[in-house]
């Protein structure tokens, strides 16, 4: 099963990927706004036979910015529109530190994609790993993920920063990935 499946899932950041990301941070649902077509992008892929797992830095959490009441009430206004579109997140998966906690999960550090690989049982080798800035990228080709960035949210700047782990595609949005993924895999 672990490796079948890891031909199959796919890591995604949420903040400028998924949703429109703000440097004050997402705080409530009602904040919490969908890039368009990133929803649609996460249903084609499932429609495909995708599973997607999210893999974000929740840092307004250690901040206090929010509770976990909170973001647990974000990420269900995100899967309830998900639905609507069929289409579903099979788990996600949070760091709630701050750089000043020094954790392993904060990405760019690769804890939180230890604990993807160690729950689905699975080497990370060739997962793709899609995000908007170069820490997204890092923490997942530091155990072999496959990187794509899309230029919504941050990812203009990181394309910029000359920083980008070798052979990152980059990709105009989620839609743009989710088509380019799907019509490469058949």
């Amino acid at each position: 099963m672990g490796q079948k499946l890891s031909s199959r899932l796919i890591i995604l950041d949420r903040d400028g990927v998924i949703n429109e990301d703000s440097d004050a941070y997402i705080k409530s649902p009602d904040e919490w706004l969908p890039i368009p077509e990133s929803l649609e992008a996460i249903s084609k892929l499932n429609q495909a036979g995708y599973h997607i797992v999210i893999a974000t830095n929740q840092s307004g959490v250690g901040r206090g910015l929010y509770d976990m009441d909170t973001l647990n009430a974000i990420h269900e206004k995100m899967n309830r529109k998900l639905h609507k579109l069929g289409g579903s997140v099979d788990a996600i998966f949070f760091c709630p530190h701050t750089d000043a906690d020094q954790c392993d999960c904060r990405k760019p550090k690769s804890g939180m994609m230890k604990q993807i690989a160690e729950r689905y049982g699975i080497s990370l080798k060739g997962v793709p790993i899609v995000g908007d800035s170069v820490r997204d990228l890092i923490a997942g080709v530091n155990l072999g993920a496959d990187p794509h960035l899309v230029l919504t949210g941050k990812g203009e700047k990181a394309r910029a920063s000359g920083q980008l782990p070798p052979y990152t595609a980059i990709h105009t949005n989620l839609m743009a990935f989710a088509n380019h993924y799907i019509s490469s895999h058949l």
